[in-house]
């Protein structure tokens, strides 16, 4: 069962708010007096197409693969590169207090990603629910036998480092590596790996529908490690969540665009040690209890792993998101385990 988050006051948090680039808005066609008028059908469908993992209006229709990177969280990795660009994040715990990111391309394609690090198994199932290209440098023994048993298109920096993969200079091993866009699609290419299949689309709603408590401010904390703490707040103006990290927000390395956030989901599952590195099982089938975080509101909901994507749900219906990017943390749901998690109204 869900813990009942305890609300504090943060009133010594004092996180500087930084506006991302708007979109410049489409400007009409100018109808001219004698002009024959325009079929209302055609001004309806410039914008008919939207992304599968945003919701967002795109001219095109979309039919790019997915691509899923693993992605360093370290302090010593940050800040990293593309996190902005991406569709839907997920943050896990691999060893330790340490998390890392799954981050999930579809719409957009950052010149660079990373710092790259290696797979565990059970970043390759999310990736799977995607059917994304998963991308990573190195692996854990239970990941190795997935990717070589071909359960998913992949490229990995044990291969390819050097050439595909390339070690950044201002950081040291294993915090340095990287990966372009255009070596991504290099490295499908010559795998032969198919990059025109865009994944099945999620389900999306209009912001007025949003409901649930009032939560500007909220912090996970894994193993009282503030290393780890990730905390979000919501920006009004921007209708949108910041995210920090040890009280620095996040932000690309190379263009300084903020994480910005439409959906932030908190799911909680059994996680277990299982050996003496510190790896876990973690238990992404089961489904349980979460919270769901849109337009400065928080509910508790639950979640389900549907096709491999893990999904809120309510009165055992899944629950469409808000246009735009997605966050998900899993924690773990023993009491203990993984710390606390606090929001302020």
């Amino acid at each position: 069962m869900l813990k009942k988050p305890l609300i504090i006051l943060l009133s010594a948090l004092t996180l500087a708010a930084c506006s991302s680039d708007k979109e410049e808005a489409g400007k009409k066609p100018v109808k001219e007096e004698n002009a024959a008028p325009v079929a209302k059908e055609n001004v309806e469908n410039v914008m008919k197409f939207q992304s599968p993992l945003t919701g967002e209006e795109m001219k095109e229709e979309p039919t790019d693969r997915s691509v899923a990177v693993m992605v360093n969280n370290h302090p010593k990795a940050r800040p990293q590169s593309g996190l902005s660009k991406a569709d839907i994040v997920y943050e896990v715990l691999a060893e330790g207090d340490v998390t890392r990111f799954l981050a999930i391309y579809q719409s957009r394609q950052p010149e660079e990603i990373g710092p790259v690090r290696s797979a565990r198994d059970y970043y390759i199932d999310l990736a799977k629910g995607y059917d994304s290209l998963y991308i990573a440098h190195g692996y854990s023994p239970d990941a190795k036998v997935k990717l070589e048993s071909g359960e998913i298109d992949h490229l990995n920096g044990i291969r390819y480092d050097g050439t595909l993969f390339e070690r950044a200079n201002f950081r040291k091993a294993p915090h340095n590596s990287y990966i372009s866009f255009k070596d991504i699609l290099k490295g499908a290419e010559s795998n032969d790996f198919p990059m025109d299949t865009p994944p099945q689309s999620l389900s999306f709603l209009s912001k007025e529908s949003v409901s649930g408590e009032e939560a500007n401010s909220i912090m996970i904390s894994y193993f009282n490690n503030p290393q780890f703490d990730a905390v979000y707040e919501y920006n009004k103006d921007e209708g949108k969540y910041e995210r920090y990290s040890n009280g620095e927000q996040t932000k690309d390395y190379d263009t300084e665009d903020p994480v910005l956030l439409e959906n932030i989901l908190i799911a909680e599952a059994p996680h277990r040690v299982i050996d003496s590195a510190g790896r876990r099982d973690i238990d992404l089938q089961s489904g349980g209890s979460a919270y769901l975080i849109q337009e400065g509101k928080l509910r508790e909901v639950q979640w389900k792993n549907e096709d491999g994507r893990i999904l809120p749900y309510e009165n055992g219906k899944q629950i469409p998101l808000i246009k735009g990017s997605t966050w998900i943390n899993i924690i773990p749901d023993s009491p203990g385990l993984s710390g606390s998690v606090s929001y302020q109204e």
